[in-house]
């Protein structure tokens, strides 16, 4: 299956990057990559994390890692990343669906 980042985030990962590099740009670097491979990964287990509450209907999941949250969908042929979240961000403005 495949993983496919919405321009959103894809977005995301870019203001993720340029925010952790302020205090740590070697460390930016490495944490985007690896919170990259954590929403890839998703291709294998595309079910195993919960439903958001209130977007059930939609089918949008939460993976979280480190403080962060993919926002995703297990579509039948691919996992589509919506969004990409920082720790105080939140769910209903980043998906804009209510």
């Amino acid at each position: 299956m495949r993983v496919i980042l919405s321009a959103r985030a894809q977005v995301d990962l870019e203001l993720i990057t340029a925010f952790i590099a302020q205090d740590n740009p070697a460390r930016a670097a490495t944490f985007v990559v690896e919170l990259r491979t954590v929403a890839t990964g998703l291709a294998d287990m595309p079910r195993a994390f919960p439903l958001i509450p209130r977007y059930e209907r939609q089918g949008i999941r939460r993976r979280s890692w480190k403080g962060y949250g993919i926002l995703y969908s297990a579509l039948p042929d691919r996992v589509f990343v919506h969004r990409i979240l920082g720790p105080s961000q939140d769910h209903d403005r980043a998906l804009r669906l209510h």
